[in-house]
């Protein structure tokens, strides 16, 4: 039973979960009314807890224990349903495919595999992840950031890339497995068109200095089209 106490003049919650008994402290000083405030919370927390939708990060999100304990749900989770866990998937997907894929591609694929998709969803059922679930990931990319000087982010290419083999894995994983594919309505994110310059000013004039008579009817015919266009 989830209970509200004291200490050092601050309230904590004194639950258990996952067979494992958690006490988090609040910022709550210890006044009457904060105590009947977070028995409320401690009171939705228990009731959450008996149906299986509790969400420790959600409730605790700077805790050092919500990783833990949500992996920990996670893999129960895995377990119950007989689904596969992301990681046990992409494992069985990526050795199914890697024949299809030439060695450069298969390469690129473990890299997103290892540093993004499975630190992400590797222990959650695929079963479990959700639209949302899908959403906060891509968010959550572009605030990714490397380099010595840790200025360099992800370009929206790579993380289109990175969200494109994700949506691959869970379209067979649904099909497979039979539940709804949470991949919908969840599109590409734009991308700028480059600016293409192959030839500089006296390049361009270079060429057409030297080009054969009959492109040079041509050109002088498209810049016509195109000033009046």
């Amino acid at each position: 039973m989830a209970s509200v106490r004291a200490r050092r003049g601050k309230l904590f919650i004194d639950f258990t979960y996952m067979n494992i008994r958690c006490r988090e402290t609040t910022n709550f000083p210890d006044t009457p009314a904060n105590v009947k405030k977070l028995a409320l919370v401690a009171k939705k927390m228990e009731a959450e807890i008996t149906l299986g939708i509790f969400d420790y990060g959600a409730y605790f999100p700077k805790s050092e224990r919500a990783q833990e304990m949500t992996a920990l749900a996670d893999r129960a989770e895995a377990c119950i349903s007989r689904n596969p866990t992301f990681r046990q998937f992409s494992e069985t997907f990526y050795e199914e495919r890697k024949i299809e894929w030439r060695p450069s591609y298969r390469q690129k694929t473990q890299i997103i595999l290892n540093k993004y998709l499975l630190p992400e969803f590797g222990g959650k059922a695929v079963h479990a992840i959700k639209k949302p679930d899908l959403l906060t990931f891509r968010s959550s990319l572009a605030k990714v950031r490397y380099g010595k000087d840790g200025q360099s982010s992800l370009s929206v290419a790579r993380i289109n890339q990175i969200m494109i083999l994700l949506r691959m894995i869970l379209e067979e994983a649904s099909d497979r497995h039979e539940f709804e594919m949470p991949y919908k309505n969840i599109k590409n994110l734009k991308q700028a068109r480059p600016d293409v310059n192959p030839f500089t000013l006296s390049e361009v004039w270079l060429i057409l200095k030297h080009v054969r008579a009959d492109y040079k009817l041509l050109h002088h015919s498209l810049l016509y089209r195109d000033a009046y266009q």
